[in-house]
């Protein structure tokens, strides 16, 4: 009998916890056996993974093999940058693109291939506030094509996330982006809490979805409830974002997008497997305790909740998945 297409669950495990082995023994709770690194504590501190030393790294990896886990994507923050050097009020830091390909980008590049995985997530630069995105996407793509050729070479891909303030603001944006870029290590991340949260509507986020889902790689589960008293004139105030809601209560349609995604799984599956990928990710990235420009958090308790929030939806729009058991990660760790 043919084997159906499973999704594969993810998440940021500091959402739950920034000591690294509090994080795999949350996972390993759930049963979840991938998660995606982004800040970790590992004796001297919460750092970004972009900070961690080789040793800390080879710490890392020794707790993964320790807890049968495995690395779904590295959450680094490529791409948060501004794309040109302009004072526009915002605090967001501008690097020359030369020298942020060679260290930032080379470095998230290693990273990932220490830690044996070859996804990495990322953004698609701020333009200046006060202006539009749409007149500044020829630069943005033009900077995306030398990261996604970079990767290229050390055989990773580039997962392009929508989030607000940036250039690939939308799904409309991003996918013209990804036509711009037309290089097969870029693939673009969907997640539906970041497209709520710009006071976007459950249809206009669904339309949003259906623009990108042609260059699609994997998901962030995130959903949100549109406040109507928090107006957004010209940027989204992250701080300000108080209302993250697990994936099957808010305003980010997650209901109607999966059901549409369940029809393209197959052959996602199938394409992202040919690529050497292990599989189509569903990275669970919930904010239900507060989330900001750099991440989130939702404690273990929240995680958990968030979790069996998604398994009921993937459960009711019939997209299959699969959670590990204590046997599974002990033949792994064989």
């Amino acid at each position: 009998m043919e084997t159906r297409a499973q999704v594969i669950l993810s998440g940021f495990a500091d959402e739950g916890a920034k000591p690294a082995r509090e994080q795999l023994t949350m996972l390993a709770a759930l049963g979840m056996s991938y998660y995606s690194v982004r800040f970790v504590d590992l004796g001297s501190g919460v750092k970004n993974a972009m900070q961690l030393d080789k040793t800390e790294v080879r710490q890392l990896v020794q707790l993964h093999r320790e807890f049968g886990m495995q690395v779904a994507s590295l959450g680094s923050p490529i791409g948060k940058v501004k794309l040109l050097d302009l004072e526009d009020g915002s605090h967001n830091r501008f690097v020359p693109f030369g020298r942020y390909l060679k260290e930032e980008v080379g470095r998230a590049i290693d990273l990932a291939g220490a830690l044996g995985t070859k996804l990495i997530r990322g953004f698609s630069f701020y333009h200046p506030r006060g202006t539009t995105p749409e007149v500044h996407l020829e630069q943005a793509a033009a900077n995306l094509r030398r990261i996604a050729e970079k990767c290229g070479e050390a055989g990773v891909f580039f997962g392009l996330e929508v989030e607000a303030n940036l250039v690939g603001q939308n799904g409309r944006l991003l996918a013209r982006l990804h036509r711009l870029v037309d290089h097969a290590h870029l693939l673009l991340v969907f997640d539906g809490g970041n497209l709520s949260s710009q006071n976007l509507l459950p249809d206009q986020t669904y339309a949003e979805y259906r623009a990108m889902r042609q260059g699609l790689g994997w998901m962030h589960i995130k959903d949100y409830r549109i406040d109507p008293g928090l107006k957004w004139q010209g940027f989204v105030d992250e701080e300000r974002l108080k209302n993250f809601v697990p994936a099957d209560q808010g305003d980010s349609a997650h209901e109607a997008i999966l059901r549409d995604f369940r029809q393209r799984l197959p052959a996602l599956e199938r394409r992202l497997k040919r690529l050497g990928l292990p599989g189509v990710f569903l990275d669970l990235e919930p904010h239900l305790k507060g989330g900001g420009q750099f991440g989130g958090y939702s404690g273990p308790d929240g995680f958990g909740v968030a979790l069996r929030s998604l398994l009921r939806l993937l459960d009711y729009v019939g997209i299959d998945y699969r959670l590990t058991t204590y046997r599974d990660i002990e033949r792994q760790k064989k």
